[in-house]
């Protein structure tokens, strides 16, 4: 079946329906990761927008349940130049066609997604429509396209109840404002105790259970519209329990402490993205996916100072509060998929906690 992608600018691609037969208009963003398809499918940051995938070719090695990274996929939908119909692995348990049907996740192959990331990295993110209509008219959808914004969605990604990974190390309570499930194992494979908090739930709550950290997770959308998670955080900084946030926990924590945030350009998705150590002049390779970021103009100095910067684009990746035991980084140490050189920052967050206790 014929399917069509219409840029809000009034670019249209021409290529095949594939996923779940039904329209869709959602801000458009691409991903350069070479693998971890699945993963991208199922990271709860990218509610709200359809995923084009850059390398060409897409399902290869299948769909393995296991390495899902939250219990669905969120995605609007899902663009890339062609998917592949025979995936070859032996851990495979479905092709991706099946897995995007399952999640009602529609989707458009066969167009040339290198030209479409060209043009979004030219102009900038912008929203579109997947269509199957071959009656459309530019003149009707256009509108429509233009007028969609993403919102709601931390409210919508996050868990609805608390829930407990047993351990025998140091108790850390994890905000879900959407996390990737390989921050909590990443925590409690180190033995830490974790629980997992709902994304409004109130400090006093928090506090109240005495964890020995606090861990502020990735999630979607714009770090502005969480006015009541973020006046929340303002407690939680307040009471020198250790803290460690990953990219919208980073930006959240920020926006608290008087920063500003702002958006990107075109953003940041993939698994190779350089960040440079400010400290010690390492760069690491990371797994990234924001289209926000902190203004490190706009940070008070006594407070907190720029700890990583991405190589590529100098923007802020990461920050260290003065006087706290609390860092925070715009990129993703949990990987999953992705390059495992920020792992470390678990076992850091971990020393933290224990140097605390003594």
């Amino acid at each position: 079946m014929k399917a069509f992608l219409i840029l809000e600018d009034g670019t249209v691609f021409s290529g095949t329906s594939i996923g779940a037969n039904r329209e869709v208009i959602s801000e458009i963003v691409f991903n350069t990761s070479m693998t971890g398809y699945l993963e991208v499918l199922t990271d709860p940051s990218y509610a709200g927008q359809a995923v084009t995938m850059t390398y060409p070719l897409i399902g290869n090695y299948g769909v393995c349940y296991k390495d899902m990274e939250s219990l669905k996929a969120w995605p609007d939908g899902f663009i890339v130049r062609e998917l592949s119909r025979m995936p070859s692995n032996f851990r495979s348990e479905a092709t991706i066609q099946k897995f995007l049907i399952d999640n009602d996740i529609p989707g458009i192959a066969g167009i040339d997604t290198r030209a479409l990331a060209k043009i979004l990295r030219e102009k900038g993110t912008m929203n579109g429509m997947i269509t199957t209509d071959e009656n459309y008219s530019l003149e009707d959808v256009l509108p429509k396209i233009k007028a969609y914004t993403v919102s709601g969605v931390v409210r919508k990604v996050s868990c609805k109840e608390k829930t407990v990974l047993e351990g025998n190390g140091p108790k850390v309570a994890l905000m879900d404002f959407g996390a990737k499930k390989n921050i909590a194992r990443s925590l409690n494979s180190r033995g830490c105790e974790v629980t997992i908090y709902p994304a409004y739930t109130k400090a006093e709550e928090i506090l109240a259970a005495k964890p020995d950290g606090i861990m502020l997770s990735n999630g979607p959308g714009d770090p502005k519209e969480c006015v009541e998670i973020i006046e929340e955080l303002k407690k939680l900084y307040a009471s020198d329990v250790p803290m460690f946030a990953i990219c919208l926990g980073h930006q959240l924590l920020a926006l608290a402490t008087g920063a500003d945030t702002h958006k990107l350009k075109y953003g940041h998705r993939g698994a190779n993205h350089p960040v440079k150590d400010l400290k010690t002049g390492r760069v690491y390779i990371s797994s990234q996916n924001h289209g926000y970021v902190v203004d490190e103009t706009t940070l008070n100095p006594q407070i907190a100072k720029p700890a990583f910067e991405n190589v590529n684009d100098k923007t802020n990746e990461g920050l260290e509060y003065i006087g706290k035991n609390i860092f925070t980084v715009q990129f993703h140490p949990e990987a999953c998929a992705g390059p495992q050189d920020t792992a470390y920052l678990f076992d850091r967050f971990i020393d933290m906690m224990k140097k605390e206790e003594q």
